[in-house]
């Protein structure tokens, strides 16, 4: 018997929902929607099952994030993408691992909704201009204006991630264990003069209600955060080497950037409602 095209692609719509929406969780619902929609479809007039269906999550995701958008300009303090528990494996696709990390996802955050499909579908799944147009509701000729602003947009502001797995593992154990010792000139070692540290608690949690600049007032900050110790676990987020750290019953999930052996950008995800996705590995595919 054959298997439900849904179903063969399912990790694949996943991604695509997740990228455009930096939410698991409305990721999930998408998919639920998308679903629902599919089964009422004659599927003997759908040629490519994998591009309806890459189309159909598209269109719900847009209506989605239309949504979202409102709603996180109430959100409680920096919002930062829900992190995602991966397999070393998604790191050998180097251009997926890096489209799904933190440090892009919260520059997606800063698109307006259909430049963010199109940069997704075009740059990340390298969908042809004709059925991004049909999936966006746009002509062919303005979705390549969009493609074209928005990856101009993306390039004038990701951090620059330009290391080995090898060097971005070592500098996240210096890191981790530096905060485990709380030994304010190893954290000084270990981060870039002009490190930024943007911390997400929604309300839920402590953390800085703004980025905070620069490794002396950022040091200071996480060796005060630490006073009740900090328990910490290398693990993959988001297609790269991070950490989970646990303090006082606190729990966070940290992504980092590293530039040149030193640690640039620091993500501390601590609400509690964005850490649900840390225990089974998601899986990534485009």
């Amino acid at each position: 018997m054959t298997q439900d095209p849904f179903v063969t692609h399912r990790s694949l719509l996943f991604t695509v929902a997740y990228e455009m929406l930096g939410s698991a969780a409305d990721a999930e619902d998408v998919l639920q929607e998308s679903w629902l929609r599919w089964a009422d479809v004659d599927r003997a007039q759908v040629g490519d099952p994998r591009s309806y269906l890459v189309r159909t999550v598209t269109r719900q995701a847009l209506n989605r994030l239309r949504t979202l958008s409102r709603s996180r300009e109430d959100y409680v303090g920096e919002w930062l993408p829900e992190p995602l528990l991966t397999s070393p494996d998604v790191a050998e696709d180097v251009e997926l691992a890096e489209s799904v990390s933190i440090a892009v996802l919260t520059v997606l955050e800063t698109l307006a909704p259909t430049e963010r499909a199109v940069f997704v579908l075009r740059e990340v799944f390298e969908m042809p201009y004709g059925e991004i147009a049909e999936a966006v509701g746009k002509s062919a000729v303005t979705v390549r204006q969009i493609a074209r602003r928005a990856r101009e947009h993306v390039a004038a502001r990701r951090p620059r991630m330009e290391v080995s797995r090898s060097e971005q593992q070592a500098v996240v154990e210096r890191f981790l264990a530096a905060l485990r010792t709380g030994q304010l000139q190893e954290l000084l070692d270990v981060m870039a003069p002009d490190v930024i540290l943007i911390a997400d608690g929604g309300g839920f949690a402590a953390a800085a209600p703004t980025p905070v600049h620069g490794a002396d007032l950022v040091a200071k900050l996480l060796t005060r955060a630490g006073r009740a110790a900090f328990r910490t676990t290398t693990v993959w987020l988001n297609g790269a080497p991070a950490g989970r750290i646990e303090s006082d019953g606190r729990h966070a999930a940290v992504s980092l950037v590293v530039d040149d052996g030193r640690v640039t950008r620091i993500y501390a995800t601590a609400n509690p409602q964005k850490l649900t996705r840390l225990e089974e590995p998601a899986e990534l595919l485009r």
